[in-house]
């Protein structure tokens, strides 16, 4: 089977002259023919000399351009992505952050998955360790993310994925015109597209290798983070029925077991509550997390999955209320 499909990969861009040499040694070192991929990135409005910076990072790389988000149709993010895949000239466009780095062969890996048929594809995108505790939950909330977000793929019902690992044919983007369909938020382009296509029955796979990870950081305090997790988490409120369902029973089930011993005074029996979900959560994290490039220690496992239990609910009401969310 042909492994070269030719793709275009389009990035959208706005204030990041910090991550951008990152960027473009990452999509150039990529294990893949120089003739089957072209890169896109889109300056939307940067102040901060991104624009300018890209030009000369790129400047003698055949087939990487930069342009410019002027005249969007589109509001934020979205609106620089549209022009980015109108530029494109390829048939199958993946989506990268400009924060991002991916591994080298992550576009073998999502021309691979092109060639089974899927109309979009998503893979893993793990956060850089590091020591700080902002650092940890995060990673730990990303690891829990993945897994049920991958889990709930295996079963035939995707509902999210990272952006920053993200890909779909042009012929099934304009089956589903674009992302028009995904403006009830600012925020959300993969999410809703997913759910666009899943309404569509559009074919979607993912991405599992490890060489196909996409890097990125984490927020580098709190205040970051929970900015970051409203947008994202508010993004939930428009997701398709069923999976709001599935989602609020499951996260209900597990914040109601991780604070059972509270009900210690109806009956010593609710502590097995408790203990059967460590158990559960450890031996899930043991046997899965390196799937998704961590390797969190047992005695970090009881106090990050606690802190993760916590946010969930405070994220929640935090994105209620924070009703209208900016692309940054």
């Amino acid at each position: 089977m042909d492994v070269s499909v030719n793709i275009s990969v389009v990035v959208a861009a706005k204030n990041e002259s910090r991550n951008i040499p990152l960027l473009t040694n990452s999509l150039n070192n990529q294990n893949y023919p120089k003739d089957s991929f072209e890169v896109i990135i889109v300056d939307d409005n940067s102040e901060d000399g991104s624009f300018e910076l890209i030009k000369e990072k790129i400047k003698d790389i055949p087939d990487f351009r930069v342009v410019k988000a002027l005249n969007k149709e589109l509001p934020a993010k979205k609106g620089a992505l549209t022009i980015g895949v109108s530029h494109a000239v390829n048939p199958f466009i993946v989506i990268t952050d400009a924060d991002c780095a991916p591994k080298k062969d992550w576009l073998k890996a999502c021309s691979a998955a092109f060639q089974t048929g899927a109309g979009l594809i998503f893979g893993i995108a793990p956060f850089v360790v590091k020591s700080s505790l902002v650092n940890h939950v995060s990673c730990f909330e990303n690891l829990r993310a993945a897994m049920l977000t991958f889990a709930a793929a295996g079963l035939n019902i995707p509902y999210s994925a990272r952006g920053g690992n993200f890909g779909f044919s042009r012929e099934a983007f304009d089956k589903l015109g674009g992302y028009k369909g995904t403006m009830d938020t600012v925020s959300g382009d993969d999410d809703l597209l997913i759910r666009e296509a899943v309404k569509n029955k559009i074919k979607i796979s993912v991405l599992t290798d490890a060489e196909s990870f996409v890097y990125t950081n984490t927020p580098v305090n709190f205040k970051d983070y929970i900015k970051q997790k409203a947008r994202h988490t508010s993004t939930s409120n428009y997701y398709l029925f069923r999976h709001q369902f599935l989602l609020a029973v499951w996260h209900i089930l597990n914040i109601v077991c991780m604070f059972s011993p509270a009900l210690i005074f109806l009956s010593i029996n609710i502590l097995w509550l408790f203990a059967g979900k460590l158990i559960m959560d450890v031996t899930l994290l043991k046997l899965h997390q390196k799937k998704f490039g961590y390797k969190f220690g047992f005695s970090e496992m009881p106090g990050l999955q606690l802190i993760f239990e916590c946010f969930i609910i405070f994220n929640y009401l935090n994105a209620a209320i924070r009703s209208r969310t900016n692309w940054k």
